[in-house]
């Protein structure tokens, strides 16, 4: 029973090394793989502070279609306007957000 929680323990200790190993991991492609994913959290989490996950039900298949439909806006002839408009509600949002907090 002793060399169960002993071995219990020393595994513990060995996965909590492992893992601290592993953050401070700085190959190149690890490095690259965590600010990639760093980004992507990030982009997702625009799209739930909007609220426009909770407006479609969490239907990816809208929101891809909603940023597809946009991508096609900005690559048009009008497309810079588009994101000056869109950065500046952008901004107003952020701060309205920023002074509910």
């Amino acid at each position: 029973m002793a060399s169960r929680a002993a071995l219990r323990k020393t595994q513990a200790q060995r996965n909590r090394l492992m893992l601290a190993k592993a953050r401070n991991d700085t190959r190149d492609w690890r490095v690259t793989r965590r600010e990639r994913t760093r980004r992507l959290i990030e982009l997702g989490g625009l799209v739930v502070k909007s609220g426009f996950d909770q407006l479609v039900d969490d239907d990816r298949a809208v929101i891809y279609g909603l940023l597809v439909e946009a991508a096609a806006k900005v690559r048009d002839a009008g497309g810079p306007q588009q994101i000056t408009r869109w950065r500046r509600r952008g901004a107003r949002a952020f701060a309205q957000n920023q002074l509910a907090s």
